[in-house]
């Protein structure tokens, strides 16, 4: 089945939630309000569904010079201005390996090219490990400039960054 990427509508929070919550650590918990905080600051903020009205995955991308406090967007604004930073993306359980993350980074690289940014960057825990992340942004193009610990030390995160050149 097709899948659609579309805004993310303020009726998609509770389903938005429960995915990001259920994907932790992969992606930092939050409640309603810190995550319609987050829909707000991001450039992009999507969903993507394979049926109707039923959101299987979403993300959230910010621009260069917004102001966000995270430590690794602070990391790839230091060295570059002209990125799209994806700070979270999840496909719920049952729907990896669907398309849906792919049609997800789909969305990011089109705005890329339109604002015609350099690259597309985003971070993946290295520990806790996630290696399913890592060979599915390998997959995409992505490659290692560094990693950092986050969170006071709780987590240290590959920093990653898919030129669009090449695409």
């Amino acid at each position: 089945m097709p899948v659609l990427v579309r805004p993310l509508e303020s009726a998609d929070l509770p389903a938005v939630l429960a995915m990001n919550n259920a994907a932790v650590p992969a992606v930092p918990p939050a409640d309603r309000e810190e995550l319609a905080a987050l829909v707000t600051t991001a450039s992009l903020a999507v969903v993507a569904e394979s049926e109707p009205g039923r959101p299987a995955g979403f993300l959230l991308a910010m621009d260069p010079g917004v102001d966000y406090a995270s430590e690794n967007y602070r990391w790839f604004s230091t060295r570059s201005d002209s990125f799209v930073y994806v700070d979270r993306i999840v496909v719920a359980d049952g729907a990896r390996g669907t398309g849906i993350g792919r049609a997800l980074y789909d969305a990011v690289f089109a705005r890329a090219r339109e604002f015609e940014r350099a690259e597309v960057t985003c971070e993946v825990n290295v520990r806790p490990a996630n290696p399913e992340s890592l060979a599915f942004h390998a997959r995409l193009g992505f490659e290692r400039l560094g990693e950092q610990e986050t969170k006071g030390g709780a987590y240290r995160v590959a920093l990653l960054a898919a030129p669009i050149a090449r695409r």
